[in-house]
């Protein structure tokens, strides 16, 4: 035998070398294990380990459950319940609620959240829970644009029952049936509740109209989610002989600030809250005003023909507004960094807050409180904008401390409830007929 076919034949006798063994990949993390459903307590007593449970039951569906699964952890009957317990608590409260915190409490003031749940977590956490010695007053516009509007307003309508005397929620512009029905919220029910979703929706319509309007904290600071408003329209009580039956007063995108004057504190508070949407015209028109104005920094007050519904309003009327009713400061939300891109004349919404006039007589804040804002964009190129939080501690309560933080990264994986690249993301050009102004949604 040949030495090369003797050296193969010896290697075919001896076994090959194992092989090195390959580094093993660590196995994926055992999903945590799908919470029972939520069930009212007995006797309808929230305590604040139900609450936590409720929000730790929500971020887990938020990152583990297809929408259309919800109903398996969240029955729609307990949606159901908990909306009506809190309605019944807003529907008590004046349009303005007083929030008068003793020396030891301090309040946080949050703006916009548009449905993004797991910056709302975090802004809970970071601020300090709602307790007998923090207050909170939410500005409006829980829900429309981000993912899971459903989940943050049904956790902050838990507290508010909770703690009814320590949270105040009001209202914002997309707390109703247009703004729902054009920017994701109406559409999110009805995908994640299905055929209980038009009853469940309903019970949201309620509960948006009883939401209050405003806040006067500590007797010296007023929250509103637009800002500003107009005094009560008159309507004269006698008719002319030409006037046909039944006519009533009209208001008139044309009307200019010669025929409008500032609202007082008793005129808002007498106001008609319970619209599905604030009308745009007619004699009730402060409810729009309130949630839909906007600052400008030209003296005056004028109609808000970029939204066609509510004001524009100068520092000269922050100034009379603060000098009137005593007050130092203004806080609104109603803005976002998209808003304020089309808005050169005003700061941009980076931090999550801008003060828009600095009067005599104190300040106008804007407050925006969800960051990396719209969570869905058409466009690559995004704000990249902080949210922001407002601390007013004692003595005086009317010194804000700003707090801005980034949104909760990543987000867990989600679709748009509506067409985001189609609608526009400002509140703009409305389609102001498409509005309800009924007067009760039942």
């Amino acid at each position: 035998m040949s030495e090369p076919a003797a050296a193969a034949a010896a290697a075919a006798d001896d076994p090959l070398p194992s092989p090195s063994p390959l580094p093993s990949s660590p196995s994926p993390a055992p999903a945590p294990p799908r919470p029972p459903p939520v069930e009212w307590p007995e006797g309808g007593v929230l305590t604040r380990d139900w609450v936590t449970g409720l929000s730790e039951t929500l971020d887990w569906c938020s990152r583990n459950l297809p929408p259309d699964q919800l109903p398996s952890v969240l029955p729609a009957d307990l949606v159901r319940t908990l909306v009506v317990a809190a309605s019944v608590i807003l529907h008590r409260e004046p349009n303005i609620v007083r929030v008068d915190p003793r020396p030891d409490q301090a309040v946080v003031v949050v703006g916009d959240v548009h449905g993004q749940l797991h910056d709302v977590m975090f802004l809970l956490r970071d601020a300090g829970f709602p307790s007998d010695h923090r207050l909170f007053v939410f500005n409006g516009d829980y829900v429309d644009r981000g993912a899971w509007g459903l989940e943050t307003l049904l956790l902050l309508l838990a507290w508010k029952v909770l703690l009814p005397n320590s949270v105040f929620l009001l209202r914002g512009n997309h707390e109703s049936k247009y703004c729902t029905s054009v920017y994701g919220f109406e559409k999110e029910v009805m995908v994640k509740y299905k055929g209980q979703g038009p009853q469940v929706y309903r019970k949201f319509l309620r509960c948006f109209e009883d939401l209050p309007l405003a806040s006067m904290i500590a007797g010296c600071v007023y929250t509103a989610h637009g800002g500003i408003f107009r005094g009560t329209i008159v309507v004269p009580s006698k008719r002319s002989k030409r006037a046909k039956k039944g006519h009533k007063y009209k208001a008139s995108s044309t009307d200019d600030s010669t025929t409008m004057k500032l609202g007082s504190l008793d005129e808002l508070l007498k106001a008609r809250r319970t619209v599905l949407d604030p009308p745009w015209e007619g004699s009730n028109l402060i409810p729009g005003d309130v949630l839909w104005s906007d600052p400008s920094l030209e003296n005056g007050l004028s109609p808000n023909k970029e939204r066609g519904i509510g004001l524009l309003w100068g520092p000269d009327i922050t100034q009379q507004f603060l000098y009137t009713n005593n007050l130092k400061l203004i806080i609104r939300s109603h803005e976002g960094p998209d808003a304020r891109d089309k808005r050169h004349d005003l700061l941009g919404m980076d931090s999550g807050y801008t003060t828009d006039h600095h009067v005599a007589n104190g300040k106008l804040i804007t407050l925006f409180s969800a960051p990396d804002y719209p969570q869905f964009q058409a466009s690559e190129d995004r704000y990249n904008n902080c949210g922001a939080y407002i601390v007013l501690s004692p003595p005086d309560f009317a010194t804000p401390a700003f707090h801005s933080f980034q949104a909760v990264k990543p987000r867990p994986a989600a679709n748009p409830f509506y067409d985001f690249e189609e609608v526009i993301d400002s509140d703009e050009e409305l389609n102001l007929g498409a509005m309800d102004t009924g007067t009760s949604s039942s």
